[in-house]
């Protein structure tokens, strides 16, 4: 895994209520069991933590650790 991955992962952990093991390939919303609205406080609070926006249009392609890592990556990189 990442540091990035790893850094989500953490991030994940208070949303992991029925304790699924975390990894790269982890789909956030399924494997996790969580509605659209908590994927949205999640994602807030990744943009908190790494200091950048996820646009909407790019959030609806990110369904994975992985994904999301790649995502915020790529805001790092850019801003």
């Amino acid at each position: 895994m990442t540091d990035t991955e790893d850094r989500i992962c953490k991030l994940l952990e208070p949303f992991n209520t029925n304790g699924t093991v975390l990894s790269a390939s982890t789909d956030i919303s399924t494997d996790l069991n969580i509605d659209s609205v908590t994927v949205m406080d999640f994602v807030m609070e990744v943009e908190d933590h790494f200091d950048i926006e996820i646009p909407l249009n790019v959030l609806s392609e990110t369904r994975t650790v992985a994904d999301l890592a790649n995502v915020v990556d790529a805001r790092v990189k850019k801003d």
